[in-house]
Order: structure tokens, then C-alpha cells, then sequence
């Protein structure tokens, strides 16, 4: 009977790569909360297994650190169980051949153009030329086994280095840049004042928004001291802001968050929406008859000024 099992395991055929990860990810989405697995594991991309590695690639270095730091030893474990075979775990930041509406687990092709998600990331960012350093370093590990134009591609490296790949780039991450419309600039600010604008700027680098797939997240917990020190202005100033009429009407809602303690209720922070994509001022509303909606928030944000 034990000969007999043992023959079958070894004739079993093993998955493929992308079969592979789907399983990864079904251990991993049982083991792990739901905020992390969705922060962390469900941004990854497969991209191949070969010569006993399997290469899956990040968004960005931070998602590569995180998973190599906290899941390597894990997702490795269960690789060598799927295959059969002793596996090499390999991260590689690939933030160029992401799609809208790809998911985790589809089969990705790093040589075609794309529209990056974000998950780390908390604001809507100006991406680089989709084929970007970190897409070409992504082709590379398929170029070590199948051939390319290594040639081409590595001129285009060159020239992607120069621009992202220093280390003051490290730093600043140009590619990381916030979205600003020039009718926010122009438009709002002499409505809003310096301080409005830049705290509103504060909370939407909070938040993320997708405008090409249509993904939001703009409702956190927070402080207005965070706030605060985000926007390089005083808790006074936080408050009086949002509490302004312009900007509650049409830009940030908060809701102070209140616990009970043994010493009775207390202040634990507030919950603030923030809205991410541009209205038209009152005189354009008026100018051109495109009125915005009245309540863009939550109802649990409709409550009063404190």
C-alpha cells in the first residue's frame, strides 16, 4: 500500500506558475488579516518559475522588503511542497505591467504597457514611462532564460538610471510624485487660503484614488496632530480648517472617534473623509449650470462641527 502511494506522488504533475501562486495565495489569504493580505500579498504579480525559482513581482522596494522580511521562509515552504523540489523565493519590484483589472494570480506580461495599482502607495501618483527601470529589471529575469533584445534593453536601463535610479532619486522617488490640477491650483487656492490648500493636500496624501480603475480609499483614522505635522501648520490651525464651511461643503468631513475608559469618555482621534477628485467652484457651478452634489460624504460624516 505504501508503494503504491508513494509511485503515485511521484507521477503527479506539478502547476504552473500562475496554478502555483493561486494556491500560495489561498494559504495566505487564510493565515494572514484581511488588511494585510490586501496591503501586502494581493499587489503581487507572478511572473515565471524557472530553473527551481519562482520570481513574483512588487509594486514598489517597500512591498519587496515586507514580503521578503516577513514571507519569504513561508511562501517558500509551500512552493517546495507544490513542486516537489527545492524552491528559491525571488522578489522583484515590477511596477510596470500592471493593468486595470488585472488580479492577483493572472498571467502577466512585463513587456506590454500599463497602468500601475498601487496598494502601498496612498495617493494617486504620476507613474514614469510604463516600460520603467523597475519593469526592466522584471524582463530581465525572463530575458536570463528566453532570450530579447538585451542590447535595446539595457540602453534603456541607462537612461532610466540616470533619471530613478541614484541615491538622492532613492529619496525623493520622483516617480512617486502627487497629482495636482492645475484648477485646484488656480481655481480653489484664493478660495481656500495656504493653509486650507495645504492640509487638504495633507489628507488626500492619506487616502488613495485610481481615477483609471476607479479604486478609492478615502476614509481614515487619524489625528490632527498628524494632520498637522503633515501639512506644517498647528493643531488651531487643523481644526479651524476643517471646520470651514468651504471645506467641509466640499472637501474633507471629519467625525471625532470617543472611547470609554475607566476615567470616563475620551477623545481617541477623529475619522476624516476627504474627497480626492476636484469640484467645480460655486461661481463655476453657477457659470456653467453643473451643479455639485450637495453630500459627496458618508452619512455617519453629516454630523456637527465640533
Amino acid at each position: 500500500m505504501d508503494q503504491s502511494v508513494k509511485g503515485h506522488s511521484i507521477g503527479f504533475e506539478k502547476p504552473d506558475y500562475q496554478q502555483a501562486w493561486e494556491m500560495v495565495l489561498g494559504d495566505l489569504r487564510a493565515e494572514m488579516s484581511r488588511a494585510l493580505y490586501e496591503t501586502w500579498v494581493q499587489p503581487l504579480r507572478p511572473v515565471g518559475y524557472q530553473n527551481k525559482t519562482f520570481t513574483v513581482g512588487a509594486y514598489n522596494t517597500y512591498g519587496r522588503a515586507w514580503v521578503e522580511e516577513r514571507l519569504s521562509a513561508r511562501i517558500t515552504r509551500l512552493l517546495e511542497g507544490m513542486y516537489g523540489e527545492p524552491v528559491k523565493f525571488n522578489v522583484v519590484v515590477s511596477n510596470g505591467f500592471y493593468r486595470p483589472g488585472d488580479r492577483a494570480g493572472e498571467g502577466v506580461t512585463p513587456s506590454k504597457k500599463a497602468v500601475p495599482q498601487d496598494i502601498n502607495a496612498r495617493v494617486s501618483e504620476v507613474k514614469p514611462d510604463p516600460l520603467s527601470l523597475d519593469e526592466i529589471d522584471a524582463r530581465e529575469v525572463i530575458e536570463e532564460t528566453g532570450g530579447g533584445n538585451t542590447a535595446s534593453i539595457r540602453s534603456r536601463k541607462v537612461m532610466l538610471q540616470r533619471a530613478y535610479g541614484s541615491e538622492r532619486a532613492k529619496l525623493i522617488q520622483p516617480e512617486r510624485g502627487m497629482f495636482v490640477t492645475g484648477y485646484f491650483f488656480n481655481n480653489w487656492l484664493p478660495l481656500l487660503g495656504h493653509s486650507a490648500f495645504t492640509i487638504i493636500m495633507a489628507a488626500r496624501s492619506m487616502c488613495y484614488w485610481n481615477p483609471m480603475t476607479g479604486e478609492l480609499r478615502n476614509v481614515v483614522e487619524t489625528e490632527m496632530g498628524e494632520i498637522a505635522e503633515r501639512a506644517a501648520v498647528s493643531v488651531r490651525t487643523v481644526k479651524d480648517v476643517l471646520n470651514a464651511e468651504l471645506v467641509q461643503r466640499y472637501f474633507l468631513r471629519y467625525r471625532v472617534r470617543r472611547v470609554m475608559t475607566s476615567n470616563g469618555v475620551r477623545t481617541a482621534g477623529i475619522s476624516l473623509q476627504v474627497r480626492m477628485d476636484d469640484p467645480l467652484t460655486p461661481l463655476d457651478q453657477v457659470k456653467t449650470g453643473l451643479m455639485e452634489e450637495e453630500e459627496w460624504y458618508l452619512p455617519e460624516f453629516s454630523g456637527e462641527k465640533e
